[in-house]
């Protein structure tokens, strides 16, 4: 039987550093709440917002599948692997850490702010080398339909990682209906809501909601809101 848990946006923990406002679905720095501490292999997501010429200086990571992906303006990336990237709007961004890697993440602009997605999962294999991939989509591959971005398959569609996780993007006008199906036995699925608003399964979810799902073998979902975006993270329940 499937079973939900649903995280309204305004539940979620907040950081505001001034340069910095974040919101974090699951507990995070300074926020911690322990009904909250991860959704199977997900483990922090992060809806950050930074202001210009702002970021985060270089700091470490090791044995974590971590991915950005920018929703407004764009954000410089460098590590110590020799990337030195700049990731927009429709980008997506990836970094197995394994061993250990040192990166920073600015604002790359100075007028206005980027807002982006910090995702960190828990991967299925340890100490691995450390790897930066980087894709850009195009965005008439999720209109009123899913586009996959990862899975663990370095040949499908998207960028892939170190876990048994598969996600995808979709922009729908209002009415329209899709089923999802799990790909894997035992995986749940994580819906985040960037903009408008849905049913899932019969559930309402609006602008920044988050619902998770474990236990079903697909999941139901009807924008009700035009041009209605979400994220669909399906993951293992661990």
């Amino acid at each position: 039987m499937a079973s939900y848990i649903l995280h309204k946006a305004d539940t979620r923990g907040h950081a505001d550093h001034g340069w910095l406002s974040s919101h974090h679905t699951f507990s995070f720095a300074s926020y911690y709440n322990p009904e909250r501490m991860q959704f199977g292999a997900l483990r922090v997501f992060n809806d950050d917002k930074v202001a210009g010429g702002r970021g985060f200086d270089a700091h470490p990571h090791d044995n974590m599948e971590i991915i950005s992906i920018p929703l407004e303006g764009d954000l410089e990336h460098k590590d110590n692997l020799g990337n030195t990237e700049i990731i927009r709007q429709g980008d997506i961004q990836v970094m197995s850490t394994g061993t250990g890697v040192f990166h920073s993440e600015y604002n790359a602009n100075k007028d206005r702010p980027v807002s982006f997605l910090q995702i960190w999962l828990f991967p299925n294999q340890l100490n691995v080398t450390p790897r930066y991939d980087q894709i850009s989509l195009d965005i008439r591959d999720k209109k009123n339909q899913l586009q996959q971005i990862i899975s663990p398959d370095k040949d499908d569609a998207g960028t892939w990682i170190y876990q048994d996780a598969w996600f995808n993007m979709g922009l729908f006008d209002k009415g329209k209906e899709v089923n999802y199906k799990v790909k894997k036995e035992g995986n749940g699925v994580y819906v985040f809501v960037l903009s408008g608003s849905f049913t899932i399964d019969g559930q309402a979810v609006g602008t920044r909601d988050g619902i998770g799902v474990s236990g079903a073998g697909s999941i139901n979902i009807v924008a009700t809101d035009e041009n209605a975006e979400l994220l669909i993270m399906d993951v293992p329940m661990l």
